[in-house]
């Protein structure tokens, strides 16, 4: 064993930290929203697994057919979020930490696990090729970049909504789909309604704030998907620093 896990409920979370955000002082409150979020979920079977101590090491999964992403198949759990960080990477965090997914979903009788990643690495998504030393494989492909991995233990598939493969809106303006499950996500909206004010750019910022919205997005989705003139552009969270790239 790497380390002591534990899981958050309904009893420890008012007490436990969400390491996600256990070093960012401006991303302080977004993690009671986090964590109200979190309350909601954990009724449906939403599992927060991190490791007993003071860093960034956990994994965030639930079942498909709850997870607030545009994907659909029967019977899977959902990885959200898999995060080692800092001085706890190479020490087999990650592996212990997905194994215990893969464990958890076969002792619950699911078809298998899922989750979004892209062909090269990219923020806030996880790492291919890591997924893929599991037994994960491609099952359904968004465009040139975004990827649904799969480890199927009865040969059946989830994949991407419809919806999502859309990739388009009609709206011309910078336009943000967020939801609250990260805890990054208010301070990264209180920056760029600064930003767009001052600098008089229109933008249209979109709560993803239920179920039935996340499954009917037209785009990848993870709790965060911005479009520009029209077309999507990432699911990269977007600071001032950021935002003025994707403008210019």
């Amino acid at each position: 064993m790497s380390g002591t896990y534990i899981n958050l409920s309904q009893e420890n979370l008012s007490e436990q930290h969400l390491c996600c955000a256990i070093a960012d002082k401006k991303h302080q409150a977004g993690v009671e929203v986090k964590k109200a979020w979190l309350s909601e979920r954990m009724k449906e079977g939403h599992v927060f697994r991190k490791l007993d101590k003071k860093g960034k090491v956990f994994i965030e999964y639930a079942p498909l057919e709850k997870a607030w992403v545009p994907v659909e198949g029967e019977n899977y759990m959902y990885i959200y979020c898999l995060w080692v960080s800092g001085k706890f990477k190479g020490k087999g965090h990650g592996k212990e930490l997905l194994e215990y997914c893969i464990q958890d979903a076969k002792a619950k009788g699911k078809s298998g696990v899922c989750v979004i990643s892209a062909k090269k690495k990219k923020p806030f998504l996880s790492d291919k090729k890591f997924m893929l030393s599991f037994g994960f494989q491609v099952v359904d492909t968004i465009g040139k970049d975004y990827e649904l991995l799969a480890l199927s233990f009865d040969h059946t598939i989830p994949r991407f909504t419809e919806s999502a493969k859309k990739q388009i809106i009609e709206s011309e303006k910078l336009t943000i789909y967020y939801g609250m499950q990260c805890p990054y996500i208010p301070n990264c909206i209180a920056e760029i309604k600064a930003y767009c004010m001052e600098h008089k750019v229109e933008v249209e910022l979109i709560p993803v704030d239920s179920l039935e919205k996340a499954k009917s997005l037209p785009c990848v989705f993870n709790n965060w998907a911005v479009f520009y003139k029209g077309r999507f552009e990432t699911v990269h969270l977007l600071n001032e620093t950021a935002l003025k790239k994707l403008l210019s």
